[in-house]
């Protein structure tokens, strides 16, 4: 009877996780109209990942922004052991604020940090949209501590209030990688956002006229270039913690 019963129990399991939904079939009940982008843009981007030998779906990704160069980058690579491979750049079509991390709500900043995508919005009033976790741990520390500020997103429609927007059909095309990346076990997608190119004598140059009454801002930005010449060097993402006093430290 024992056995039986315990029979009965392992089959209902097995039924209930075959009856849940996967992550991509989430998305295509949240808006009908990504089951209809994926059939459109899946065979392309297929062809694109084959051509940089990365296996389709994509397991990893790695976001970086540059806000003097009004780009993001997207890498892809296989597993964690392999370095990660540009799979191509998207042109940041709007811009608002200036250089400099966002410190409270309204100032129009886009952050500059080490963040991950945390939300996925396929209805987004934006077209489509990928949140990230600002306010991370260190501008919980370092900005205004009662409004911080917060909904900031990769998205469409090219308009901003301290986002970062591309096209409406490069946002599907990355939304469709993140989306297949998390269900292929990617929960932690991180998304580097820089001020400059640190190997760009004109990027720094600007940085530094933008940054010479401002100390702090001068630390900060020595924290974000040794993450960017570490990926440079690499092609891998370094162990980003934070300390008590909001400063990122680099492994």
């Amino acid at each position: 009877m024992k056995y039986l019963q315990s029979l009965l129990l392992s089959f209902l399991i097995v039924v209930s996780l075959a009856a849940q939904d996967s992550f991509i079939e989430i998305q295509k009940k949240a808006n009908p109209k990504f089951g209809k982008l994926l059939m459109e843009r899946k065979e392309g981007l297929l062809k694109q990942f084959n051509k940089l030998n990365l296996n389709w779906p994509p397991r990893e990704l790695y976001i970086r922004s540059f806000k003097y160069d009004s780009e993001l980058e997207v890498w892809a690579r296989n597993n964690h052991s392999e370095a990660f491979v540009l799979f191509k750049t998207y042109k940041i079509c709007a811009l608002s604020g200036t250089m400099g991390p966002k410190r409270m709500n309204g100032d129009f900043q886009v952050p500059e940090g080490f963040y991950y995508v945390n939300e996925f919005k396929p209805n987004s009033s934006y077209h489509m949209a990928l949140g990230i976790n600002y306010p991370n741990e260190s501008d919980q520390l370092l900005s205004d501590s009662i409004k911080p500020g917060g909904d900031i997103f990769i998205h469409g429609k090219c308009v901003t209030q301290g986002c970062i927007p591309i096209q409406d059909f490069q946002i599907e095309e990355l939304y469709l990688l993140a989306a297949y990346a998390h269900e292929q076990g990617q929960d932690y997608i991180p998304v580097h956002i820089f001020p400059i190119r640190f190997n760009n004598a004109k990027d720094i140059s600007f940085l530094k006229i933008s940054s010479r009454d401002d100390s702090d801002y001068q630390r900060f930005t020595k924290k974000m270039k040794f993450v960017f010449d570490y990926f440079e060097q690499h092609h891998q993402v370094p162990v980003i913690t934070i300390t008590a006093k909001g400063d990122y430290q680099i492994y």
